[in-house]
């Protein structure tokens, strides 16, 4: 979605106004398509993901990555002035804010489980 919205916002720029925000290498890589990558340039690949085998680290990266996008929309927020990039950035923060929301049940959920397993036959109640 964001980069559907920086593609919108720059559909009209001429090549000259990519020289003159110094993005001209980006612009002759891309043209006006948005490339996957961090803000600095660094392109995603799925070494960014991480996974263990083990659902209680799995949970934990997922809620870090949910903080971290949240984070990201909060720093677009103060850096833009314009109403209807704000109302897109804000329903992407909200989509963040539920999912942490919905791993944070999963991972309560599972520490629950966790917690009866390892009560089971040694003389705790539950």
């Amino acid at each position: 979605m964001v980069g559907t919205l920086v593609s919108q916002l720059s559909k009209d720029a001429v090549p000259k106004e990519w020289l003159n925000m110094e993005s001209w290498d980006y612009y002759a890589d891309n043209g006006a398509s948005v490339g996957i990558q961090s803000s600095q340039g660094s392109p995603f690949n799925a070494a960014s993901i991480g996974i263990t085998g083990d659902p209680l680290t799995n949970l934990y990266e997922d809620l870090a990555a949910e903080q971290k996008a949240r984070s990201a929309y909060d720093n677009i927020l103060r850096l833009s002035d314009d109403p209807d990039v704000n109302e897109v950035i804000k329903f992407l923060r909200q989509r963040e804010v539920v999912h942490f929301q919905r791993f944070g049940e999963a991972l309560d959920r599972l520490q629950c489980g966790l917690s009866h397993k390892s009560t089971k036959g040694i003389g705790i109640k539950q």
